[in-house]
């Protein structure tokens, strides 16, 4: 899976209609192997995003946990500290 599509669930505050299309394009975009397709593929490629992230939406909806929300801000610190890890300077 794409290391950059990041889990969209149960965050405070909540996932927005902009992030999910954004980690469907990301998606179609592996899939396809295009960052920008072709004038022919380009159709096809905008419905599969609107379809992905149409779908993602559905899923993040009706989902359910028990679990407390994760702050946005302490993710992103985690993730800054795994890359500061994976990669340091």
């Amino acid at each position: 899976m794409c290391r950059n599509i990041k889990s969209l669930f149960n965050l405070d505050p909540p996932v927005t209609d902009d992030e999910i299309r954004g980690a469907a394009l990301q998606y179609v975009r592996k899939v396809s192997g295009f960052n920008t397709p072709s004038k022919a593929n380009e159709a096809a490629f905008h419905r599969a995003v609107d379809e992905i992230a149409t779908v993602s939406r559905a899923l993040l909806d009706a989902l359910e946990t028990n679990a407390p929300s994760k702050d946005r801000a302490e993710e992103a610190a985690k993730a800054r500290a795994r890359a500061a890890r994976r990669f340091p300077k």
